[in-house]
């Protein structure tokens, strides 16, 4: 049982310290869970963005997340004549700097690249927004991804 701990153990501290190796982008892509998003960054044209030496720190929604979108909406943002609200809806979802869990604070707010500010809260475990976050400080080498479990509106598109 020992042996199975000390197994686990070492499998986090691997995966970490392999993930640390990868910028924002590559972990998404290594990540099933965000193949949604990894579509919609290329689509928004912001894959050389978030690769770049940053430091940002991304709210990554889920596949999942994407799918509770209303119907259309997501296929809508995918459209070319759309992009420029596909982008203002992911750089939403990114600080920049690194913000890590232990960072965060009741009540913080902190301005997104889009412009507008997302609202912390850590009543019932993280939230940005009201979006629960599901995996928090998964650390790139430009960053850091804190895996969400809705996608985030700005005010503005609301």
């Amino acid at each position: 049982m020992k042996s199975l701990g000390i197994f686990f153990i070492a499998s986090v501290f691997a995966l970490q310290v392999q993930a640390q190796d990868k910028n924002i982008v590559e972990l998404a892509v290594g990540n099933e869970s965000l193949s949604t998003l990894v579509t919609a960054v290329k689509a928004a044209g912001l894959v050389e963005t978030l690769s770049s030496k940053g430091p940002f720190t991304v709210f990554a929604p889920t596949n999942e997340a994407f799918a509770a979108l209303p119907d259309g909406v997501l296929e809508s943002l995918l459209k070319p004549e759309n992009k420029d609200q596909l982008v203002a809806v992911l750089t939403y979802h990114v600080v920049s700097g690194k913000v890590k869990a232990g960072d965060l604070k009741e009540g913080m707010k902190a301005e997104t690249v889009q412009g507008e500010e997302v609202t912390v809260s850590l009543k019932g475990g993280a939230k940005v927004n009201g979006a629960n976050v599901a995996a928090a400080d998964v650390m790139a080498k430009n960053g850091v991804v804190h895996v969400i479990d809705a996608v985030i509106l700005p005010p503005s598109m609301k």
